[in-house]
């Protein structure tokens, strides 16, 4: 399958920045089950400074903002071709060893509620296992629109028992880590059956199985990704797979508009 991808980002400021810089982790990775054969990143208002693979394998571009600039567009664009793997990524690559994505960080640190969670499954073969944990993620974390906070950990959304797509992956990654499993955050994009444009990025975890490698578990759709899914960028956590991060001085007022369009050709 091959996808369009057109995802703009869009800063206005009442005041205008005097300086800015921001780390974008837009571009698709290039893997066995996805070809990205095209991809740009074009800016209005600033310009890129530098280009790098961190040590997750994510593209990161960081860009600057104009002094005085009150907007700011950054559109990334292109076309992947994809494979349906089954959610398996294969084995894992460095420089990061796995024995990282064992860590716990403080939004996917292993409290009394991801604790209580993972000690109700089942003993069961490792891909069985996980399967029937992201069933109980979902179970436990019902997915509602706009119902989470930007510093929710596992245990917050565990507590409230809803939150988005990142609140489940967060969950999902704590559990699993508990149970031995190192795991992942992934940040990417999803072509969805009933329309074309999207407000945000979408949220679904890996996590590594001894004989077939990282393995991916969308906890929201209760599926691992198919060709539908574009892996971007991936971490310990939202954190390190974020769109876009960074820091200003100004740029008071700010508003944010975010525009995804995924669409097979």
């Amino acid at each position: 399958m091959r996808l369009k991808i057109h995802h703009t980002t869009r800063y206005s400021f009442i005041e205008p920045v005097s300086f800015g810089l921001q780390q974008i982790r837009k571009t698709p990775k290039n893997s066995h089950q996805q070809t990205v054969l095209s991809w740009r990143t074009s800016i209005t208002g600033g310009k890129r400074e530098l280009l790098y693979e961190d040590h997750h394998h994510n593209v990161t571009e960081l860009i600057s903002f104009e002094r005085d600039a009150a907007q700011i567009d950054i559109v990334s664009e292109g076309e992947v071709e994809l494979t349906d793997t089954h959610g398996v990524v294969g084995r894992h690559r460095g420089p990061a060893p796995l024995w990282l994505y064992c860590k716990a960080t403080p939004r996917t640190e292993a409290k009394s509620g991801v604790q209580a969670l993972a000690r109700k499954l089942d003993e069961a073969p490792p891909l069985e296992r996980l399967h029937a944990l992201s069933d109980a993620v979902r179970e436990a974390v019902t997915y509602r629109i706009g119902a989470s906070e930007p510093e929710w950990t596992a245990e917050s959304a565990l507590a409230a028992g809803h939150g988005v797509c990142q609140d489940q992956t967060h969950v999902f990654i704590a559990c699993a880590r508990a149970l031995g499993f190192p795991a992942r955050y992934v940040s990417g994009y999803l072509m969805l059956n009933d329309r074309v444009t999207q407000e945000a990025m979408h949220a679904w975890a890996e996590a590594h199985i001894d004989q077939l490698g990282w393995v991916g578990f969308d906890v929201a759709n209760g599926i691992s990704p198919d060709a539908r899914y574009v892996r971007v960028a991936t971490g310990l956590d939202y954190s390190d797979a974020a769109p876009v991060s960074g820091t200003r001085i100004g740029g008071a007022g700010e508003t944010l508009e975010v525009q995804i369009e995924v669409a097979q050709q």
